[in-house]
C-alpha cells in the first residue's frame, strides 16, 4: 500500500482495517437476526437457523482451518491482514466471538422459534416419552431402515479409533459387560446415518400436530441392541468439522481431472478444526477421549482457544431444511413469485432476433432466468449456430445447461466447455459433469492450475447467411436455475461485436492462454481488473477535488482488497460521495472523522442472498456503469480469472441508475447500516415514513423507483448521520475554497 504525502490526509494505518474473519462473523450475525426476526414466516425463521450453521461450517472448514496452518503450520497467508493481527490471536478472538454466535443460535431455537413451532403443531420429543404406539412404529422405522445399514464400531487395540468423517453425526458410548467376548469396558462409536431423516416421525392422533424424534436419540436408545451383551454406561453425540480446503497451488499434475477426484477423497479426513459434543451427556468422559484423540484444544489446552463447542440443543441444524422442506403450510413460508420475463422479450418471440435488435438486462430472480437456459438450448437445436462456448462455475444436479451442451455436441456442433473443478464444495457434481461431457463430445477444459475460472459468460456463433454473428450473454451470477431463484443476480444479453470479440478473446485465453488481445469493452482480471478499479476511483477523487460533482457506488459480496479501501478513504478525503452496499465482509471503517466521513456502508440480508455486483463510477449524468463476477477482493483480482462488464445502452443504464441502485438505498427495513467499528444497526422507518423492503418492492412490477431521488437521499441523511449527494457538494466546495 502506499500513503500520501498530503499533511491533510490521515495516514492510513492497521487500525483503519476490520479483520476480514471477524466481519465474516458479523455478516453471520445478520444471517441469524433474520432468524430471531419474529416478523418472517416461521419456515424462513428455520431456513435461517440453518444458512447459519451451513455458513459456519465452511467458515471453520476454510478460513479458521487456514489460519489455524498458519498459526501452528509453515504456511504463510497468500493475504498479510491489513489490520496486523497475527494468526493466534485471530484465532482466539474468533473462537470467542464463534462461541457467543452458537450459543446465541440455540438461545433463538429453545426460546423463540422451538415455542413458536409447537404453537403450530410441530413438537420434538424425546424417545423415553414416547406412547406405546409411537413406540411401535419407531421400532420398525428402526428394524427396517436404520439396522441394516448401522454398523457398530469397537475402539481398543484390535480396533482402532475410525476416522471420523468430516460433518458426520455419530454417537460415542461407554459399555460394559459381565462377561462375554471382548473387554469388560469398551469405548464404542456408531455413525448417524445420513440417509436418514434426522427428524423422525412417531405420530400423533391430534389432528394437524406433528411429533418427531430425533435419529441420534432414537439410536441412542437402542445401543444396547447394536453391542448385544454390554450395558451402556453413557452416551454423547458428537462431530467433527475438518480442514476441507483444496490446496492444489504447489501439486502438479498431468490430468486436473483425478488430482480433483484425489483431493475430495483426502477431504473426508482432513485435520480436525471443531468438535462439537452434546451437552446433555453427564459424562464428559466419552467427550474427552475424542478431543485428546483429534488433538483438540479446549478452552484451557495449549492453544489458548477453544475448538470444542458443548451444545444445548441438536448437533447440526443445517437438519431444520427436513421441516422447512415439509409439503404444505404455506402461511408459514415467504409468498410464492413467478419471475417476470425481461424488459424487451416476451415468450415465445426469436430470442436471437431480440438480442440482435437490443441488449436485454436481466434482474434475477424478479426476472426469469429461463431466457438464459433457452439461449443454449435454442443454440443446441439451431441448425445455424455452428459453435457454443460456455463457462460452467456452479450448475444444478440436473443442469438443462450441461444438458443442452452434450446435444448440441451429439448433433456435431463445436461445443466447448469451461468447468471450473475448483469450485469450493461443487467439485464433485462439477468433475462428473466434466465426465458426462467429454463423452458426449465436448471440448472440456479446466482453466489454469493456478487461477480459478470465476467469470460467467456463454457465446453462440451463429450462421445468419450473410456472415457469422457472435451472441454473448454477461453475468453475475452462476448458470444455475435453481439459484437462480434465490440469489440477486444480474446479467446482459449483446450481440455487440466488440463485446464478442472480447468475449472470443477471454475463451481463446482460458483454452489456450492466448494474450496480447487490445480489450475493447471488458476489464479482465487478473489481466488489468484492480488497476482499472483503482484508475477509476482515483477519477473520481480527482473530479472532486477540481470541483465537479462525483460519485462512487459499489454493491458487492466483499469488500476487503487493501489498495482499494485506501483509495476509497482517500477517495472520501477529497469529498467523493460513496456508497457501498456489501452482502458479507467490509474491513473498510465507514464514517470515520479525517478518514471516510462521506462512505456509507449499509447490508441487505432478506429472503434471497444478495449475489448482484454493481459498480458506478461519476453522477448519473456521466456515470460509467459495470456489472461483473468479481468482488473487490485480492483472490478475484490476483487468482481468478474475473470480468468487469460495461453496461453502454442508454435505457439499461438509465434502469440500474434510476430503477434498481435507488431501492437499494431507500431500504430501511431490511439494510443494516455500518458503524466504523464494524457494528451494524437495523434501520426502521421513522415516524410517517412509508416502509420500504427493496426485495418485495423489486418483486413487484413496477417501472420506477418507489419515490423520488431527493426523498431517498433525505432518508440516506437521516439514517447515518452524514450529508446527503447532493448536499454534500456545495460543502465541499466551501471547505475546498477555505484551504485555498
Amino acid at each position: 500500500m502506499t500513503t500520501s504525502d498530503s499533511s491533510t490526509e490521515r495516514p492510513i494505518g492497521p487500525d483503519c482495517f476490520i479483520n476480514r474473519e471477524l466481519s465474516w462473523l458479523e455478516f453471520n450475525l445478520r444471517v441469524l437476526e433474520e432468524a430471531e426476526n419474529t416478523k418472517n414466516p416461521l419456515m424462513e425463521r428455520l431456513k435461517f437457523l440453518a444458512i447459519f450453521s451451513s455458513n459456519i461450517d465452511e467458515f471453520f472448514m476454510v478460513r479458521v482451518s487456514g489460519v489455524r496452518e498458519q498459526a501452528f503450520g509453515e504456511s504463510a497467508p497468500q493475504d498479510t491482514p491489513p489490520d496486523g493481527t497475527t494468526p493466534l490471536e485471530q484465532l482466539r478472538r474468533l473462537a470467542e466471538r464463534t462461541q457467543e454466535l452458537v450459543a446465541r443460535q440455540y438461545r433463538c431455537l429453545r426460546e423463540s422459534i422451538g415455542p413458536a413451532m409447537v404453537a403450530e403443531g410441530f413438537q420434538l420429543v424425546r424417545y423415553a416419552d414416547l406412547d406405546a404406539q409411537q413406540l411401535a412404529r419407531v421400532d420398525r422405522f428402526f428394524n427396517e431402515r436404520a439396522l441394516p445399514i448401522l454398523t457398530p464400531m469397537a475402539v481398543d487395540p484390535a480396533h482402532p479409533s475410525p476416522r471420523y468423517h468430516n460433518r458426520g453425526l455419530y454417537i460415542g458410548a461407554r459399555l460394559e459387560q459381565k462377561q462375554g467376548l471382548g473387554p469388560r469396558r469398551l469405548f464404542a462409536v456408531v455413525q448417524v446415518p445420513q440417509v436418514l431423516p434426522r427428524f423422525v416421525n412417531v405420530g400423533c392422533e391430534i389432528p394437524g400436530q406433528h411429533r418427531f424424534v430425533l435419529l441420534e436419540d432414537l439410536v441412542a436408545a437402542r445401543l444396547s441392541q447394536l453391542f448385544g451383551g454390554f450395558t451402556v454406561l453413557s452416551w454423547t453425540a458428537f462431530r467433527i468439522t475438518r480442514d476441507s480446503d483444496l490446496e492444489l497451488l504447489e501439486q502438479e499434475s498431468d490430468d486436473m481431472l483425478k488430482l480433483i477426484e484425489e483431493r475430495l477423497k483426502a477431504r473426508q479426513r482432513g485435520q480436525g478444526v471443531r468438535i462439537e459434543v452434546s451437552a446433555r451427556s453427564a459424562d464428559d468422559s466419552v467427550a474427552r477421549a475424542i478431543i485428546e484423540d483429534e488433538e483438540l484444544h479446549d478452552e484451557e489446552g495449549d492453544g489458548g482457544y477453544g475448538e470444542v463447542y458443548r451444545i444445548d440443543g441438536p448437533l447440526d441444524l443445517t437438519c431444520l431444511w427436513e421441516l422447512h422442506r415439509l409439503p404444505g403450510y404455506p402461511m408459514l413460508h415467504d409468498p410464492p413469485f413467478t419471475p417476470r420475463m425481461p424488459r424487451g422479450l416476451r415468450r415465445g418471440d426469436d430470442l436471437f432476433a431480440m438480442i440482435a435488435a437490443h441488449d436485454i438486462l436481466l434482474h434475477h430472480p424478479y426476472e426469469s432466468f429461463d431466457p438464459v437456459v433457452e439461449f443454449v438450448t435454442r443454440a443446441a437445436a439451431d441448425p445455424r449456430v455452428l459453435a457454443i462456448k460456455q463457462t460452467l462455475y456452479r450448475t444444478s444436479g440436473d443442469s438443462p445447461i450441461s444438458r443442452a451442451l452434450i446435444v448440441a455436441a451429439e448433433s456435431g456442433k463445436h461445443v466447448t466447455a469451461l468447468v471450473e473443478l475448483k469450485a469450493r464444495f461443487d467439485e464433485a457434481n462439477n468433475v462428473s459433469w466434466a465426465r458426462q461431457l467429454e463423452r458426449a463430445g465436448v471440448h472440456v477444459v479446466f482453466g489454469f492450475l493456478d487461477l480459478k475460472t470465476h467469470c460467467k459468460l456463454s457465446m453462440v456463433v451463429r450462421n445468419e447467411g450473410h456472415g457469422l454473428r457472435r451472441y454473448v450473454h454477461l453475468g453475475t451470477g452462476n448458470y444455475n436455475p435453481t439459484t437462480a431463484l434465490s440469489y440477486t443476480d444480474i446479467g446482459l444479453f449483446t450481440a455487440d461485436e466488440q463485446f464478442a470479440e472480447d468475449a472470443s478473446a477471454v475463451f481463446n485465453l482460458l483454452t489456450g492462454y492466448s494474450q496480447g488481445h487490445a480489450w475493447r469493452k471488458l476489464i479482465v482480471a487478473p489481466n488489468d481488473l484492480h488497476r482499472r478499479t483503482l484508475e477509476l476511483i482515483h477519477e473520481q477523487a480527482a473530479r472532486a477535488r477540481s470541483g465537479k460533482p462525483s460519485r462512487i457506488f459499489a454493491k458487492l459480496n466483499a469488500l476487503v482488497d487493501p489498495d482499494v479501501i485506501e483509495a476509497l478513504y482517500r477517495a472520501s478525503q477529497a469529498g467523493v460521495p460513496i456508497d457501498i452496499v456489501p452482502r458479507g465482509i467490509c474491513a473498510l471503517r465507514p464514517g470515520v472523522k479525517g478518514l471516510s466521513e462521506t462512505i456509507r456502508v449499509r447490508s441487505i440480508i432478506d429472503r434471497f442472498l444478495e449475489h448482484s455486483r454493481i459498480y458506478i463510477f461519476g453522477p448519473d449524468d456521466e456515470a460509467k456503469v459495470y456489472i461483473s463476477s468479481a468482488d473487490w477482493m485480492p483472490r478475484n483480482f490476483f487468482r481468478r480469472v474475473e470480468v468487469m462488464v460495461p453496461i453502454e445502452t442508454p435505457a439499461l443504464v438509465s434502469q440500474i441508475l434510476r430503477e434498481i441502485v435507488p431501492v437499494y438505498l431507500a431500504d430501511n427495513t431490511r439494510a443494516r447500516v455500518m458503524e466504523g467499528d464494524g457494528s451494524f444497526h437495523l434501520l426502521h422507518p421513522g415516524p410517517g415514513e412509508e416502509p420500504v423492503r427493496c426485495q418485495s418492492y423489486f418483486l413487484e412490477e413496477k417501472g420506477e423507483s418507489p419515490r423520488a431521488p431527493a426523498e431517498i437521499a433525505g432518508d440516506i441523511q437521516r439514517s447515518t448521520g452524514l450529508p446527503s449527494m447532493e448536499a454534500a457538494a456545495p460543502a465541499r466546495r466551501a471547505k475546498r475554497s477555505q484551504r485555498r
